[in-house]
């Protein structure tokens, strides 16, 4: 009953903004409220705090804290959602994974637990890893920021490693409203990040990592990505010591809240409809809808279909015309011959290195980048990988057969061609084989799929092998370019001097070669001095 009484109290803290919007009406009743509500969130948050201290807790059974090894660095004090998710259901007693899921996005939206990879506080029932908020940073701490505050951390952050910490584009745009309101004190505000920054030097490398992360998600909390839900824009706490609820005040980005808010709505009359089991899915519906959607701004929208128009221009037979010719149109197959061959042109070579995409939908890519790969001995990575994309072409009587044969090859203890995959991948993979389908290995794929992306392909574009297939077909056309001027000008020496050099040697040979050519003796009888061309002429001369 306990367990069912704490996961009661952290679902109620999803209606605390719809609580606080009707506490702040004008009735006096409702008012009167307030207080009585401020030890229940108190509460509430209380046994939130406690279910994250025992998630930590390693002497009973908590959740797993590593550090992971990525390609080229290490990613300190991380847990996975599942590892999570599974903790929620096993030490609370739920039985729904949706509601684990929940549950813990409920935990994230306050702060306590946040993705590393994104600023999104959800939880997601995957391998994303997320990482404990300090207790320094937690809500019950009373930790209410200001405008000071926001600006002195996007200070510090513009002084920092801007390859790792660099601005987002509506944190740059809040840090110039910021440095506009505050222009007076801009100058404190600058020397306070400044300090904090020298401070922050001197801890170890992995510590101020962690740290930097920790402090960016509270800023997430308090001063979230546009379109992400705000958990603390209405604080209970500031509105009990308002006197005036109702009053608007200036904010410091120049515009006031009630513009900030959402349009004025029309409240009827007869008393409000309560919320019902219903509405609560229907909004956890809707919500989770809106977490997936990802929103961009529309001049970077433009300026990526500007750049992928620039670069695909020449490929477009509707605005370039292709070479040597549409078959389409003019009935030559000329260009299909070519596209068809093994010796690739230098446009289509050139195509390669527009991403990893390109040369994976190409054969004569795929073969090109495959003989790279045999040179660096991990072929295989290559092989795996085309031989899950046949698989799920294959019948379906045929996949579980292949399925066997792809395990045994690949990823079987001892296999002849084994790849490396992590330990996660590796682990999804093994329940998938027993069950095989044509998706059985699509986690792992997609992970040796990000491995070539990021290692092998780059290498590949470095390589000499790419760099002589892209010179290949200038080699031809310069040598070509050299040939044709030669003959130009041995045409132009044989059009303006061969009347006279054919006219020089005839009169040199014209007695000998003619009294031969009269006796019917052969060409070949003559001294070696005598070209036998030079007859041939004379004879057909004289016929």
């Amino acid at each position: 009953m306990n367990e069912e009484n704490e996961i009661s109290l952290v679902m109620e803290v999803t209606t605390a903004d719809e609580k606080r919007k009707n506490d702040l009406q004008p009735c006096s009743r409702k008012l009167q409220r307030v207080p009585l509500l401020v030890p229940l969130l108190d509460q509430k948050i209380t046994r939130i705090e406690d279910i994250i201290t025992k998630m930590q807790d390693d002497k009973t059974g908590g959740v797993p804290v590593r550090t992971v090894k990525s390609f080229l660095s290490k990613i300190p004090s991380v847990v996975t959602g599942t590892d999570i998710v599974q903790w929620l259901m096993k030490n609370l007693s739920i039985e729904d994974p949706v509601e684990a899921i929940h549950l813990g996005s409920l935990i994230a939206a306050q702060g306590y637990v946040f993705p590393i990879s994104d600023h999104v506080l959800t939880m997601k029932d995957d391998g994303t890893f997320y990482r404990f908020q300090a207790p320094y940073f937690w809500p019950s701490n009373c930790w209410e920021p200001e405008n000071t505050d926001y600006a002195i951390y996007l200070c510090k952050r513009t002084m920092q490693n801007k390859a790792r910490l660099e601005l987002a584009d509506y944190e740059a745009e809040n840090l110039a409203r910021l440095q506009r309101a505050f222009a007076r004190k801009w100058e404190f505000i600058f020397m306070q990040a400044e300090a904090q920054v020298k401070i922050d030097r001197k801890k170890d490398k992995t510590e101020r990592k962690i740290l930097d992360s920790q402090e960016r998600a509270f800023w997430d909390v308090h001063r979230p990505v546009p379109g992400c839900v705000n958990t603390t824009e209405m604080d209970i706490r500031k509105c009990r010591r308002l006197k005036n609820p109702q009053k608007v005040k200036k904010s410091v980005y120049g515009v006031t809240e009630e513009s900030q808010s959402q349009s004025p709505v029309h409240i009827p009359s007869q008393p409000i409809r309560k919320t019902t089991k219903e509405d609560i899915r229907k909004q956890i519906t809707f919500l989770n809808a809106q977490i997936d959607r990802h929103c961009l701004k529309m001049s970077k929208v433009a300026e990526s279909l500007i750049a992928y128009t620039e670069q695909y221009v020449e490929y477009d037979p509707l605005i370039t015309p292709a070479e040597p010719s549409n078959p389409w149109i003019s009935d030559d197959i000329a260009l299909w011959d070519i596209e068809m061959s093994k010796e690739p042109s230098q446009q289509r070579v050139k195509r390669w290195g527009f991403s990893f995409d390109e040369i994976l939908k190409d054969q004569v890519g795929r073969d090109q980048f495959l003989r790279f790969l045999e040179s660096e001995f991990s072929s295989e990575n290559l092989r795996f990988w085309l031989a899950v994309q046949d698989l799920k072409k294959q019948p379906l009587q045929d996949v579980a057969r292949r399925v066997e044969e792809i395990w045994q090859e690949f990823l079987a203890p001892g296999a002849p061609s084994a790849i490396n995959l992590d330990s996660h991948s590796y682990e999804i993979t093994s329940q998938n084989v027993k069950d095989g389908g044509r998706y059985t290995f699509e986690d792992a794929q997609e992970h040796i799929y990000k491995l070539m992306k990021s290692d092998s392909y780059a290498r590949f574009l470095r390589s000499n092998a790419y760099q002589d297939l892209l010179l290949a077909k200038k080699k031809p056309e310069s040598e070509q370019g050299r040939r044709t001027s030669l003959e130009k000008f041995t045409r132009s020496v044989v059009s303006s001097a061969g009347f006279l050099w054919f006219f020089g040697f005839l009169s040199v040979f014209l007695g000998g070669g003619c009294r031969f050519l009269r006796e019917g003796r052969e060409p070949s009888a003559l001294p070696s001095a005598h070209p036998p061309m030079v007859f041939c002429e004379c004879r057909w001369l004289l016929s």
